[in-house]
């Protein structure tokens, strides 16, 4: 990272392409999340309703998602959002904007994926109302990430600056 940090980074074009793959990778989640999600249920929050709390009272309706798939489903998430967010906000800090702006993005990125994924069991296990809680921060998350992708992809095509320089005044 001492690249990054002093600016040199601008002439190390492997680092640069490692960046911008990763990017890409960050870039095909964002489109298969968005494909998982909208395979399961839309923006409508009746849809996550049904999808949490299935169909009660028709015999061969959906039934609702057990505790063993939610917790299932966390376990592999909780890691993987937590380790991406991570890693995108800690890019971020080599960009040279100013922290007021980062400062925002590092908390949007971490609170819209953790709420994305405590709205599927608060859905289930305390109130329908919170599928308009899922329908927003899934909305909020894809926003939040594509937007840290765009800005660090911006970077990554042209770095002139010192990040590091840049924002030691605030």
């Amino acid at each position: 990272m001492r690249f990054v940090i002093t600016g040199e980074w601008s002439k190390n074009s492997l680092l640069r392409l490692i960046i911008g793959l990763f990017l890409g990778y960050v870039l095909l989640f964002l489109i298969t999340s968005a494909l998982f999600y909208f395979v399961k249920m839309d923006l409508n929050p009746d849809s996550v309703v049904l999808y949490y709390l299935g169909e009660p009272g028709v015999e061969f309706g959906q039934p609702p998602r057990p505790l063993s798939a939610l917790v299932e489903t966390s376990h592999m998430h909780v890691f993987a959002m937590g380790l991406l967010a991570m890693v995108l906000a800690h890019l971020l800090l080599f960009v040279p904007i100013r922290t007021g702006l980062k400062a925002p993005l590092v908390l949007l990125v971490f609170l819209t994926t953790f709420v994305h994924e405590a709205a599927g069991w608060l859905v289930r296990y305390v109130h329908p109302v919170f599928a308009w809680l899922k329908v927003g921060s899934f909305l909020a998350m894809e926003a939040t990430l594509l937007s840290l992708v765009v800005v660090l992809a911006i970077y990554v095509a042209r770095p002139s600056r010192n990040a590091y320089k840049d924002s030691a005044g605030g």
